[in-house]
């Protein structure tokens, strides 16, 4: 989201390039998460808890990237943009990508602890609450994205002719400094930290577990891989973007750094196409690896294991 503001650097190959990535990630993160939800429905009988938060996910991807065309039209220059439509979709962009981060850190948990802690009743009947934690993540970042809608839409300015602002502009409430601290720590920090000690929890569990390390079964370096790969994609999409808040706080907003910042932002929105196939489709593989009655199995070796440790198990069907 950007405020209305005469502080930009508009460059025509830029411009381009923003049209054609916007224009991909439309077409693709559109058609790859609709692709997502049609399989997980018609799948419901097998859903597991962690399918809940995907299918979130997946709608809030659906959302953020149905907002795109209107970058798409902004970027290509293809005519006047009314002041409450950009705020509106910048605000519907950046909430669900908060939704995104929430729903992500969701992921990870969830599947952290159904690995380490497979038989615990109270990490199972904590699961169930899925939705109830989805509805939550919902109603925090609509109500904290509406009270900025409300404050901007007393603004009713159409854009210049030349069409620079809009999109264009200084990311103004974004990086004031009560903003900036909770969009650091809540929104991206603690998220991240909870990512990061869920990934460790996960290979270190399937390092651990005997059963996995001598089982023909389970590929355990997929495994690991898929872990790395998902918190590598978190950190690809939404570091740079927090990043550059940090630094248009500290440093202004100089063309360099506001023209960064777009570029960070547009780099954000690629998280919407590389969901399904970071979470999704590897997930799907790693359910055909894990068959119910191979988890059963490898449960009933772990618990005959010589070192007797309960925590030491084989990942779980997420």
């Amino acid at each position: 989201m950007s405020n209305l503001t005469n502080t930009t650097c508009p460059d025509p190959e830029q411009e381009q390039l923003f049209v054609g990535v916007y224009s991909v990630v439309f077409i693709f993160g559109l058609t790859l998460n609709l692709t997502a939800l049609v399989v997980f429905f018609r799948n419901s009988k097998s859903r597991s808890h962690t399918t809940v938060y995907m299918i979130n996910l997946a709608f809030a991807d659906i959302i953020l990237v149905c907002t795109l065309p209107v970058r798409i039209y902004f970027h290509g220059g293809l005519g006047l943009l009314n002041a409450r439509i950009c705020e509106f979709t910048g605000l519907i962009l950046l909430s669900n990508m908060y939704s995104s981060i929430f729903l992500l850190m969701c992921i990870s948990f969830d599947r952290c602890i159904a690995v380490c802690f497979p038989l615990s009743s109270l990490v199972r009947e904590g699961r169930k609450k899925a939705w109830c934690v989805c509805l939550g993540i919902w109603i925090l970042t609509i109500a904290t994205s509406l009270p900025i809608y409300f404050q901007q839409k007393k603004d009713n300015t159409f854009i210049t002719k030349h069409n620079v602002t809009c999109f264009g502009g200084v990311p103004e409430h974004a990086t004031k400094r009560a903003t900036l601290v909770s969009t650091l720590i809540v929104g991206f920090g603690i998220p991240l930290t909870v990512m990061i000690l869920s990934s460790w929890g996960l290979i270190r569990a399937i390092s651990k577990s005997t059963a996995v390390q001598t089982s023909d079964l389970v590929d355990s370096g997929r495994i690991k891989r898929m872990i790395i790969t998902n918190l590598a994609v978190f950190l690809f999409c939404f570091l740079p973007y927090h990043v550059m808040l940090l630094l248009i706080y500290a440093y202004g907003h100089p063309c360099p750094l506001l023209t960064a910042y777009r570029y960070s932002l547009m780099i954000a929105c690629l998280n919407a196409m590389l969901d399904p196939v970071a979470y999704y489709f590897t997930t799907e593989t790693f359910r055909r690896k894990m068959e119910v009655e191979t988890v059963r199995k490898i449960r009933q070796m772990n618990s005959h294991s010589s070192d007797g440790n309960n925590r030491s198990r084989a990942p779980l069907t997420s």
